[in-house]
């Protein structure tokens, strides 16, 4: 199958076989999040391909989630990495959850992070296997948590019965090695972009960059201090010092907070700041593209960095903190700049040193460009599809003989 808008061939491991795919996210969607979108995407990824998909997710609907996505109708928000997770465990999520398995009959269940006490956790009962597991493990910590540590025995147990496993990154498999055994197949697959959605995107001219008055732009949740805006908050009177035209450029949600961080700094600091709140994805890409360069500040807990794939592919220079994650991403920053975790003078040093040298911006976004290809929906789909046909292949334990590959038929309705 060819994509001739990009010139990227796909592959089907599945040999022209369309799948039930049942997918469960531990976080509602309620609220947007990167494991969210990422099970958002791919569901429709796998659906442009013929497969049909289910997701199961915590809390309620909202006007905006599609038919394919179900709900328990309720959640709790409890801390979770250095965020707020809002997951369903308690009550009737374990008979609710299975009983969905049941119906779906599905060819293939994912999970998306088994680990956290949530509704991927449930379908992983002792003697309930309707058809082969396979699990993404999204989450990395600086510092292994102490209720893991203390439950890994019984977590490495209870998550036996995953056939297949994905990490979404080098630091993600670092932290799921702790609880997974040796048995259970474990490979990198990285979360996945629409390289070409970001790349035909065209800037907003109110956003826009121009000479003597460039846009740096950060995108998160700015309460949410992991994020690192506080640390491109400090960084800001140096640059402005430097480039009185600064403009900086905020997505997400914490306007509140982050107004509160610039007066606590300098009471007119925030007169540079422009705050765009929640935007949508077209809105996203065109704000890449209105950007001189994009800011990833974050100070720790990530896993990946999809914030920096899709600027890159949108043609912005990205410069970035030295997360692990981050330094795989760029390439250890051959295809973005990094500077010291936490620190916003090297931070302003880094960005000053860029805005200096247009010929350097351009270095930097052509390698971004480049970077951002290996990381396009269609390559990572044709990776996760191999997994499944894996999964496939060794069936269920228990259940000699049966494999859902031969049985596999095209759905009349995809999705629906």
């Amino acid at each position: 199958m060819e994509d001739t808008s990009s010139g990227i061939t796909t592959l089907d491991p599945l040999g022209g076989r369309h799948l039930r795919v049942g997918i469960i996210s531990p976080y509602s969607f309620e609220t947007p999040g990167g494991v969210q979108l990422h099970i958002r995407d791919f569901a429709q990824q796998l659906m442009k391909r013929g497969h049909q998909v289910q997701v199961l997710a915590p809390g309620r609907r909202t006007n905006d989630m599609p038919l394919w996505v179900q709900t328990t109708g309720s959640s709790f928000a409890v801390p979770y990495n250095g965020s707020v997770a809002n997951l369903s465990y308690f009550g009737s999520a374990g008979r609710v959850t299975r009983q969905w398995v049941r119906q779906g009959r599905f060819d293939i269940l994912h999970l998306h992070e088994p680990e956290v006490p949530s509704l991927s956790h449930k379908p992983l009962i002792r003697g309930f296997a309707p058809c082969p597991y396979v699990a993404t493990f999204h989450a990395s910590f600086d510092t292994y948590p102490l209720a893991m540590r203390i439950t890994r025995p019984y977590l490495r147990s209870y998550l036996a019965n995953i056939r297949q496993a994905i990490c979404v990154s080098p630091s993600a498999l670092q932290t799921a090695e702790h609880i997974l055994t040796d048995r259970i197949d474990t490979q990198i697959i990285p979360n996945g972009i629409d390289a070409g959605f970001f790349r035909k995107a065209t800037p907003e001219r109110e956003w826009e960059g121009r000479p003597g008055a460039p846009t740096i732009g950060f995108l998160g949740r700015m309460k949410e201090e992991r994020k690192g805006f506080r640390i491109l908050a400090q960084a800001a009177p140096t640059i402005l010092a430097a480039m009185p035209g600064v403009r900086f450029l905020c997505a997400g949600d914490g306007e509140k907070e982050a107004r509160k961080m610039l007066r606590d700094i300098d009471p007119d600091l925030s007169e540079h700041f422009l705050f765009l709140g929640r935007i949508s994805d077209d809105d996203k890409a065109s704000f890449y593209h209105s950007l001189t360069m994009y800011i990833a500040p974050q100070t720790g807990g990530e896993s990946f960095g999809i914030v920096l794939t899709e600027a890159m592919a949108a043609g912005c220079p990205v410069v970035a903190s030295d997360l692990q994650a981050f330094r795989d991403v760029s390439q250890e920053g051959t295809s973005a700049r990094l500077f010291a975790k936490g620190d916003p003078m090297d931070c302003a040093r880094v960005i000053l040193e860029l805005l200096g040298r247009y010929d350097s911006r351009r270095d930097l976004a052509d390698r971004g460009r480049r970077r951002a290809m290996d990381y396009d929906w269609n390559h990572v789909t044709d990776r996760i599809l191999q997994v499944y046909a894996k999964a496939l292949e060794e069936g269920v334990p228990g259940r000699r003989g049966w494999n859902p590959l031969r049985r596999a038929t095209v759905t009349a309705n995809p999705g629906r």
